[in-house]
């Protein structure tokens, strides 16, 4: 064994206790905002007033609130005030210091480790709100309770003061937190009104009866307000998101379940589409993921219909439903309150009790049987719908069998176009998907053959918004897509089989190669949404103008970076700009300096902020229904900028 060296010697004497860092109070949350909220990007930015509603959220669960007010404040600033009972104001008999500064300065501090002040709530952990105020320049407190305002101020977590009585209240109770996020953490923070909105009207959805008032205070000359307030509830929450669909029978069947141990609300709906849409809720959270409580749904939805399509006519019965028929074109919210939920990971993106999946197959199960058996004309309805998906899926089973050709969902072999890469490690490959053959030529010498593959797609694929999954699966380019990629699709989608790491959409910068785009991403989204949700799928980002001054050249990527270069160039005679028409006129090299080669190109991540703002916009744009299109598109043409994240 070679000897040790001095310096290993040295770090080992001096590795002691001395030598552990403990980090007191809110410090860990500004070392390490992440581990707490997830991101210090935009993503992080909203994530602090989702917490902070919460809790206001979390009093309307406990029937003591009725009404949230959030304002975006000029200087960026969110100021949440609700009608609840209002934080405590004593003397916490543990801390000795007021109850405001406990709850706003201790981890793991709240009313909710115990059934007593609140039996279902959205934060369980106790560390939003604190971790709020850590991530904050400036964070207020002002408290309406027993007939006293009291307000508490904080800098970066730490108290600026003790809590201070400020005067007799109005008679009105409830809590407003003021706060402003620390510029030095948060690479963002400028509030998109949008991503609150959306995010308030899906509470008013969840939240039957609670008003949510929006108001964006940062231009006083334009303000802008809305109030959410849904007393349909869930049921309302399924119309609007199947608004560009259409709908078999006229009214959602909306049941709830309130007086279980937990109490349940599931609204949905048949649409003559071939997509199935689950958005499911624990206490208001958003399970993207889903859980056990979406298990139990599907596992009772398949039991209930099975049971009821044994009366159907001899006929079409000689189809062999599956789950997946019984799911075609249904839209549906599932709600579910739970006294101690265990959602995966502090961003609760799945919840995790094993016996909610029993709960709700039984529970549920037996009010939709109730509601089949009180309503055999909408059943009529829906097996005919499941049916009918049934003989068009067996149908293109015996076509496929008879061509010969291979399910895209088993392991069939790469497409003939692919031009692999050498690399057999998955996290070091990436594949581009190239529009045309001219552009895949390029590509496939301009690339680094050890690590980038290449496939060339022909024209537009499949609009699958428009089609079923069978004529999906029966489509060539939508085949070896599937194939190159590994991972199957719809059920059978197993991400560890995924054989790059990215997956690199590359069209040219024109409305066509816009429009391929937002084909590929529909399918994506539609049958591969965890390579969106994994952050797999990227957008390459080839230039626009190709700008040369004597020798020297610059590529630009947008109109707007070009007028702002030629404002700079003060002689414009040696000046000479190129727009390149596509990715096909620019040379294997050019290609790879701008747009293929990860130290030089400009890469688009795609994600999803928003599940039911993602369905519905992909419905509308892609979907039948012309007109809500035609208007979407007048009415926002003029925003439209050529570096517009998708």
């Amino acid at each position: 064994m070679a000897e040790e060296t001095e310096e290993v010697k040295k770090a080992e004497a001096d590795y002691s206790g001395s030598s552990i860092t403990v980090l007191e109070g809110l410090e860990a949350v500004r070392v390490r905002p992440a581990m707490y909220i997830g991101s210090t990007d935009i993503r992080g930015l909203h994530h602090l007033v989702w917490e902070v509603v919460d809790n206001s959220v979390d009093e309307a669960l406990a029937g003591f609130c009725n009404h949230i007010e959030i304002s975006i404040l000029p200087g960026n600033g969110i100021r949440v005030t609700d009608n609840g009972r209002g934080i405590p104001t004593d003397i916490h008999p543990k801390e000795k210091v007021g109850t405001i500064q406990v709850v706003m300065t201790k981890l793991h501090a709240g009313g909710k480790f115990n059934n007593s002040s609140y039996k279902v709530s959205a934060g369980l952990h106790g560390v939003g709100v604190s971790c709020v105020n850590a991530l904050s320049n400036k964070l207020i407190v002002t408290v309406r309770r027993n007939g006293r305002v009291v307000r508490q101020e904080f800098a970066r977590g730490v108290p600026c003061g003790p809590q201070v009585d400020i005067g007799e209240s109005d008679g009105t109770t409830g809590t407003s937190v003021e706060f402003y996020p620390d510029d030095t953490i948060f690479s963002e923070t400028v509030y998109v009104y949008d991503t609150l909105a959306t995010r308030f009207r899906e509470l008013a959805f969840l939240m039957s009866g609670l008003r949510l008032t929006l108001t964006d205070e940062r231009d006083p000359e334009h303000k802008q307000t809305d109030t959410f307030c849904f007393p349909g509830g869930v049921s309302e929450f399924v119309r609007y998101v199947d608004e560009h669909r259409t709908p078999l029978f006229a009214e959602p069947i909306h049941l709830v379940l309130p007086d279980g141990q937990y109490p349940l609300e599931v609204a949905m709906w048949y649409n003559d589409g071939y997509q199935e849409n689950f958005f499911s809720f624990v206490n208001n959270v958003n399970t993207y993921d889903g859980g056990t409580h979406v298990t139990g749904f599907k596992t009772a939805l398949t039991r209930v219909i099975s049971k009821f399509a044994q009366d159907m006519p001899k006929g079409k019965k000689e189809a062999q439903i599956t789950s997946d028929d019984i799911r075609e074109g249904l839209t549906a919210v599932i709600a579910i309150k739970v006294s101690q939920p265990q959602f995966e990971g502090q961003t609760k993106r799945k919840l995790g009790n094993s016996e909610i999946a029993g709960y709700v197959a039984s529970a549920f199960g037996a009010k939709l049987e109730e509601y089949f058996q009180e309503n055999p004309a909408a059943v009529k309805i829906i097996l005919d719908k499941v049916y009918n998906a049934a003989v068009a899926r067996e149908a293109a089973h015996r076509a496929r069998t008879l061509a010969r050709r291979k399910n895209v969902l088993e392991s069939g072999g790469l497409p003939g176009k692919l031009a692999d890469c050498s690399s057999r490690d998955p996290k070091e490959c990436e594949m581009f998907i190239v529009e045309g053959d001219s552009a895949g030529g390029s590509a496939k010498m301009g690339r680094s053959r050890e690590f980038q593959a290449i496939l060339p797609i022909r024209g537009k694929i499949l609009n699958v918004e428009k089609a079923s999954l069978h004529r999906v699966l029966d489509t060539e380019e939508i085949q070896n897509l599937v194939n190159a990629i590994g991972t199957g699709i719809g059920t059978e989608f197993k991400i560890e089989k995924l054989r790059y790491d990215k997956i690199i959409i590359m069209t040219d910068a024109d409305v066509d190669g816009s429009h391929i785009q937002t084909l590929l991403l529909t399918f994506f989204f539609r049958y591969m949404r965890p390579l969106i949700d994994a952050g797999h799928i990227f957008l390459a980002m080839p230039p626009l103008y190709k700008l040369k001054i004597g020798q020297k050249e610059r590529y630009l990527f947008d109109e707007n970076e070009k007028d702002k270069v030629m404002a700079e160039i003060e002689d414009k005679k040696n000046v000479a700009i190129t727009r390149f028409k596509g990715l096909g006129e620019m040379s294997p090299e050019q290609l790879n300096d701008t747009t293929m080669n990860p130290k030089t190109r400009f890469l688009k991540q795609c994600h999803v902020e928003d599940s039911v703002l993602a369905d519905q916009i992909f419905s509308m744009l892609m979907g039948e229904d012309v007109e809500p299109r035609r208007k979407f598109i007048e009415t926002n043409a003029y925003k439209v900028l050529n570096d517009l994240d998708i």
